[in-house]
């Protein structure tokens, strides 16, 4: 049975033969209750003799020698995997705030970089993106289709008179093509309201 103590992968005693269990030919106390073990079989983890009922995660109380042939222990608990990622593990940290994100945490993906849900957000204009919202990551920021494109247009224009016009009118034709999306998602969204019941004809949803 293979342990894992504060993290790391130690292999275990085998009992007999490589196996987490044997017949039992000698007498052994219990490391949980202390009283003898006079069943037929026996657990041995973390050096120490184990009744099978009584070698279990101190969370879900679940039994560590049905569950898998690994545990954790950290702060005096004996933990099974779930339980202790739950308490202790991470995924990382978020990408955009630099905070950490816990083992089972829902989260957002992009290339390498990870992020917590409420953070995957356009990192120039903070709108947060919906199912089908196209961004880009540049520089290792996300952002969303309309600041990428204003980016783009800046860096690939020389700087002069004609130039800034230019770059004047594409944003504003940039900004006319958000403003319609986010109309048309805004008409979705309350045809799809009353579709299921609710909301009414008059109900305003705001995308921003």
């Amino acid at each position: 049975m293979d342990m894992k103590a504060e993290g790391s992968r130690n292999p275990a005693l085998p009992v007999d033969g490589g196996s987490i269990s044997r017949p039992l030919t000698e007498s052994a106390n219990c490391a949980a209750c202390q009283k003898p073990i006079r069943e037929r079989y026996l657990l041995k983890a973390l050096d120490q003799f184990w009744h099978e009922d009584c070698l279990k995660c101190a969370c879900c109380d679940c039994r560590l020698g049905e569950v898998g042939s690994t545990l954790f222990t950290k702060a005096n608990l004996i933990l099974c995997k779930r339980d202790y990622l739950r308490l202790f593990g991470t995924t990382g940290l978020c990408s955009a705030c630099n905070k950490t994100i816990p083992a089972f945490e829902m989260v957002m993906r992009a290339r390498g970089n990870v992020y917590h849900l409420e953070c995957f957000a356009c990192q120039q204009c903070n709108h947060r993106f919906c199912v089908g919202d196209r961004f880009y990551l540049h520089e290792n920021k996300i952002l969303c289709e309309y600041d990428y494109e204003e980016r783009m247009v800046f860096a690939n224009l020389p700087y002069n008179i004609n130039s800034i016009s230019l770059i004047k009118r594409q944003t504003q034709h940039l900004q006319l093509q958000q403003q319609q999306q986010q109309h048309h998602q805004q008409q979705q969204q309350q045809h799809d309201d009353r579709s299921s019941g609710y909301g009414s004809t008059d109900s305003v949803f705001d995308a921003k």
